[in-house]
């Protein structure tokens, strides 16, 4: 997905099972943040900015959503975990990060594998991709402050 694009409508269900669409946040701008997995620093790095600076967000009319594949048992841990106040997409399917286009090979320690590109998308109030932050851009310590700039 690129700049222009129109998001999907289906995004997934969240750490309760509830499902998600692209139309529950129509007139508000939504941050689609993809990440590797629940609990590991970088990742929990990244869900801490964005928790820490939700208010700000909201109040530029925001709204976060994060995706990645593991289970709703694991994003219910994690968002209890670092007090997350935003839901979290179980795409164990990979539906939508291969929708996206967030999936893709990685390297660590010369080892290759597929998984989750940490990506973020920034989608306009009429489900527009207007902004995409891509893996080398990401600075999860200071994410939120990135969206806010």
């Amino acid at each position: 997905m690129n700049i222009g694009d129109k998001a999907p409508e289906i995004l997934g269900r969240d750490q309760n099972g509830n499902e998600i669409k692209l139309s529950d946040f129509a007139g508000r701008k939504l941050v689609l943040y993809f990440y590797p997995k629940d609990s590991t620093s970088g990742c929990t790095a990244e869900a801490c900015s964005l928790r820490d600076n939700y208010s700000e967000l909201r109040r530029q009319g925001y709204e976060v959503v994060g995706v990645s594949i593991q289970d709703e048992k694991s994003h219910q841990k994690f968002i209890e975990k670092n007090q997350l106040p935003f839901n979290l997409i179980a795409d164990t399917d990979m539906t939508l990060v291969q929708q996206m286009g967030v999936w893709g090979e990685k390297s660590m320690y010369g080892r290759k594998y597929f998984g989750t590109l940490r990506t973020t998308f920034i989608i306009n109030e009429e489900g527009i991709i207007e902004r995409v932050f891509l893996p080398k851009e990401i600075k999860t310590k200071v994410h939120a402050e990135q969206i806010l700039k």
